[in-house]
């Protein structure tokens, strides 16, 4: 079984000039009750699919985002890099010498 792929418009901030193109899959409700095993892993890809029945989308299926604790440990990870060296100067301080004034 195979997704169909459908290209639509959808406005960004409302606003009429900033238009952003995605492909979304399209499944009907047919498809998802035989072939929930293909759909479901193109979820877990991170794709969203339009539901339809009679041609008519009756719902966007949307894959859910990781939870806080599926993301990296990032002041672990920095501990062991940089053990307890301190930084001489900020990463604020550094910007703002190379930014210099305006």
């Amino acid at each position: 079984m195979e997704l169909k792929q459908v290209l639509r418009p959808t406005f960004f901030c409302g606003r009429s000039d900033a238009i952003m193109h995605h492909n979304m899959k399209r499944a009907s409700v047919r498809d998802l009750r035989y072939h929930f095993p293909e759909i479901e892993a193109q979820l877990n890809k991170g794709e969203e699919i339009e539901l339809c029945k009679h041609r008519k989308v009756i719902a966007h299926l949307v894959p859910v985002r990781p939870t806080a604790d599926a993301y990296p440990d990032f002041a672990a990870l920095s501990r062991r890099i940089f053990g307890k060296r301190k930084a001489r100067r900020t990463a604020t301080d550094l910007v703002s010498d190379e930014r210099g004034e305006f």
